[in-house]
């Protein structure tokens, strides 16, 4: 097993890898940018390594100065957790050179599957289903003579990378060039590729995926789906396992056939076959993410498995300490994304200094965090604060179990989309299981109910709720008791009364009561 080892990202993907080191007694080393410098990854290490300017370019991406702060720490493995270099096969290859283990998939592998069109092009020789598509395109006429023989709708999408980026919708002939164009430029700045290529549109599909795991030794297992398809442009929201709709033998084939993709691939280590789902219940391949998932928490709550943990003990040479049909899927889990952005200003990031920070706990609740109160969030790096996982016996107990969760996170100083989460739990189509990838947007576009929407609060909000958190606590008990009781139904209980009380638990001065 590995005595140190250095984790090549940050915020909460790098406080839980540490979690998982420090299970297995090994020392962690940091690495942040200028930015990061004060970052709660960084007080959690055993050691940390300056990478140099905010820019990622210049310290999350830059291959040399991750391998010198290896080198000088004498750190044995490198785990790039997701993102960044996570899925970069010139990453895995020179940490090989250098004599430290890239905890992940070799570059082999990596290379097959990162690009989408070569992927496609092993899924097809595997025998896996495939929605119509093309190769790599050259320029917008072969885009337009391509979607001709396809048939509009189709998708234009970068043949690297993923999160949504490089990819353009296109319904009729007169939109084909700019949306190639489009789909050009901003692949090329998102990954340093401008490849792209044509998929068959599938309307309102569900997006499912299956988390696949292998050793070094040939053993390649499947533990269960994920639903995704709570997505807003192309990114996801939130996320649940299993799927409502997946039944035992649905998941038995889905799991076969994305460990034949990784089969094919010579795959080892943690990955992700994704699938979109028609109407019918018919899937086809989409792609596969060589790397941890954002979302892998509700597979670990599921299957009780730390994925981390077997990641790594994989990377240091171990079999896989079960077989497949060992792994069972226990209860439900749901995943969501707590974002610093603002969803009344289109998602816009809300960076800035937390100035509160009340996190929830309890039955089935964990909180990945990557913040704490006294932070501030930078600009410079996806907004990601944390991700709130609730597991209980039922899909219908992990929702209100959620519910309840969110009712107990508060966030000061900055927008959030915390109220979000709570009017797609109580949307109908969300509490019957109807989703798909549009639902989301569909939701967004609908009034919310009142006390359920996202509405920022006015000006002074948080002082006035302050304030009226001291009052009433100031109270002589009967008066308080008999405010207490004279509440309104929880419904009917306004935005800045919800803060007050929040704040209430700090005490005005911010002490803990």
């Amino acid at each position: 097993m590995f005595k140190k080892i250095l984790i090549a990202n940050r915020g909460e993907i790098a406080v839980r890898v540490m979690r998982a080191c420090r299970e297995l007694g090994i020392a962690t080393v940091a690495v942040y940018s200028e930015a990061d410098r004060e970052a709660l990854h960084v007080r959690r290490a055993e050691e940390a390594c300056p990478l140099g300017p905010s820019a990622a370019s210049e310290s999350y991406l830059n291959i040399e100065k991750l391998l010198q702060a290896a080198r000088r720490t004498g750190a044995q493995a490198i785990h790039p957790g997701y993102g960044f270099l996570s899925e970069n096969a010139e990453f895995a290859r020179r940490c090989a050179q250098a004599g430290v283990k890239f905890i992940g998939p070799g570059a082999a592998a990596m290379e097959q599957m990162g690009s989408k069109t070569r992927a496609r092009q092993l899924a097809a020789a595997a025998g896996v289903p495939l929605l119509a598509g093309s190769g790599t395109l050259r320029s917008g006429k072969e885009a337009e003579a391509a979607a001709e023989k396809l048939g509009y709708p189709v998708l234009v999408k970068a043949a690297a990378g993923g999160g949504g980026k490089g990819m353009r919708r296109v319904h009729q002939p007169a939109e084909m060039r700019s949306a190639f164009a489009a789909a050009e430029s901003e692949a090329l700045n998102a990954f340093g590729n401008a490849e792209v290529y044509l998929e068959k549109l599938l309307e309102s599909p569900r997006h499912i995926e299956v988390q696949i795991l292998g050793d070094e030794h040939g053993t390649l297992v499947y533990l269960g789906e994920r639903e995704c398809s709570l997505q807003r442009r192309h990114q996801k929201v939130l996320e649940e396992a299993p799927s409502p709709v997946v039944d035992e033998a649905l998941r038995r084939r889905m799991g076969e056939t994305a460990v034949r993709v990784a089969q094919a691939a010579g795959y080892s280590n943690a990955g992700t076959v994704e699938f979109l789902m028609d109407a019918g219940r018919d899937f086809y391949f989409l792609e596969m993410n060589t790397r941890l998932q954002v979302e892998h928490p509700v597979t670990e709550m599921v299957t009780g498995l730390d994925l981390v943990q077997l990641q790594i003990r994989i990377a240091a040479g171990e079999k896989l300490p079960f077989e497949q049909r060992d792994v069972q899927i226990r209860g439900h889990a749901i995943e969501c994304r707590i974002y610093a952005e603002d969803p009344e200003n289109d998602f816009f990031p809300s960076p800035g200094k937390i100035t509160r920070l009340l996190t929830p706990a309890g039955p089935g609740i964990r909180d990945e965090s990557g913040v704490y109160e006294g932070w501030r969030v930078p600009l410079e790096y996806d907004p990601l604060l944390s991700k709130l996982v609730a597991h209980a016996g039922s899909r219908a107990q992990a929702i209100a179990r959620m519910e309840r969760a969110l009712g107990e996170y508060f966030v000061g100083g900055i927008a959030t989309n915390l109220a979000l989460f709570r009017r797609i739990l109580r949307h109908p189509e969300f509490v019957a299981g109807r989703l798909d990838t549009g639902l989301l947007e569909r939701m967004l576009n609908e009034p919310a109910a009142e006390g359920h929407g996202a509405t920022p609060a006015p000006e002074g909000e948080a002082e006035v709720a302050a304030i009226a958190a001291a009052l009433f606590a100031a109270l002589p008990a009967p008066f308080a008791a008999a405010s207490a009781n004279g509440a309104r139904p929880a419904e009917a209980t306004s935005a800045w009364k919800q803060a007050a009380r929040a704040e209430g638990l700090r005490g005005p001065l911010g002490r803990k009561r």
